[in-house]
């Protein structure tokens, strides 16, 4: 089921993720750095092996996962949280936990293209990104 996220994601829009690093507490200058570039993010799937990186001019992150398993994640803004990836519902969720408080990053599948959902309380950005053949 994961593997239809597999493979190599190009970001070609993204709507107010400015106000969700905020929600984050990501200080300013991060932000306007963050928010100029365009990460290419890579997935792979291997059985219940999950591998996300993360490519971009700022700054390359990387996570090896088994779904439905606790995981310990440094995030692209320095935050050690809690993770968990599970499959529901032919999404990828990603839950992040720390010092009390939750996010999710939920990617799917529509028209070709892999939707990102970040949520913070009730600050939501969605990230699009176009497979790159």
């Amino acid at each position: 089921m994961a593997e239809v996220f597999a493979g190599v994601w190009k970001l070609i829009e993204s709507v107010n993720f400015d106000d969700y690093m905020k929600a984050l507490d990501v200080n300013f200058a991060t932000r306007q750095i963050a928010n100029l570039t365009k990460p290419t993010t890579i997935i792979e799937v291997n059985g219940d092996a999950i591998t996300i990186k993360t490519q971009s001019t700022f700054k390359n992150t990387e996570i090896n996962c088994k779904a439905g398993e606790e995981f310990d994640e440094t995030t692209a803004d320095g935050r050690n949280v809690k993770s968990i990836v599970t499959l529901d519902g032919g999404k990828l969720v990603h839950i992040q936990k720390w010092n009390g408080k939750e996010t999710s990053l939920v990617r799917e599948i529509k028209d070709d293209k892999l939707i990102l959902t970040l949520k913070m309380g009730d600050v939501v950005c969605t990230r699009t990104y176009q497979k790159d053949n």
